[in-house]
């Protein structure tokens, strides 16, 4: 039965959408057999069953479409006329109790007893809250406090560790620099003593070299008035030999 329905139903809208152009639904009454509802086809093997009898009793129904919005549709299936009007039990009415003002009283009271209670147990309630919110919040400060602590020693130490590191380095460079400042001074004494030893040679090469040059001077001097000398010596000669040859000429004549 529900399958049937269910085909019923489908044919319906598939039957309304497609003759509706301008998507607003109308009402109809359509009847339809079980024979004329669409079957879809199953391939699946199925176990014999019995057959059921061929005779299908047609029911009439009313279908009620309505878009309600594009390309949706609500709808509603009546399988049958609405029952006539049915008239509803009505509960019987209890008789009226006589109450007393103490019974009224008395259910004030237990009444209000019951809402302190209740307020009591209310505030209670909040204060277990409060105190457990301000447990997390001293808990939460307590870590946030531990947290900066130790944040702040680590950054203590490793600014300390920094230090020690910086000065070390500081120091190794000057004691480098003042190795290499050492070695410096001894280069430069180690020059200034080559240079003053070349200086003193060179002063004592150009002494030998003015001595040489004096004797050498002394020496062509002497041999310049030893040529002089000679040369006066010849020069007498010469005079001397040409005063005895005029000497001899007159003579040679006379005789």
């Amino acid at each position: 039965m529900l399958v049937w329905l269910s085909r019923l139903v489908r044919a319906c809208i598939n039957t309304r959408v497609g003759g509706s152009s301008d998507g607003e639904g109308d009402l109809g009454r359509t009847k339809m057999s079980r024979r004329s509802a669409p079957i879809k086809k199953n391939n699946k093997i199925r176990s014999k069953q019995p057959r059921l009898s061929k005779k299908v009793k047609f029911i009439t129904t009313e279908i009620r479409c309505q878009e309600k919005s594009r390309g949706g549709l609500s709808y509603e299936v009546i399988l049958a006329e609405p029952a006539p009007n049915v008239a509803v039990p009505k509960r019987p009415v209890t008789p009226g109790k006589n109450v007393s003002v103490e019974e009224i009283e008395q259910k004030l009271k237990a009444a209000e007893e019951r809402r302190i209670s209740l307020e009591a147990k209310k505030m209670a309630d909040i204060s277990n809250k409060l105190a457990k919110v301000e447990e997390a919040t001293r808990k939460k400060d307590e870590i946030t406090n531990e947290f900066i602590t130790q944040t702040k020693e680590q950054l203590e130490s490793k600014m300390e560790l920094h230090v020690e590191k910086r000065e070390a380095i500081i120091s190794d460079m000057k004691e480098k620099l003042k190795i290499h400042a050492q070695e410096i001074e001894k280069t430069r004494e180690t020059l200034e003593q080559q240079k003053a030893n070349e200086q003193k040679a060179i002063e004592e090469k150009l002494k030998i070299a003015q001595s040489l040059r004096d004797e050498n001077i002394k020496k062509m001097l002497d041999r310049l008035k030893e040529h002089e000398r000679r040369a006066e010596l010849v020069r007498q000669n010469k005079a001397q030999a040409q005063d005895l040859d005029g000497q001899q000429s007159p003579i040679a004549s006379s005789g």
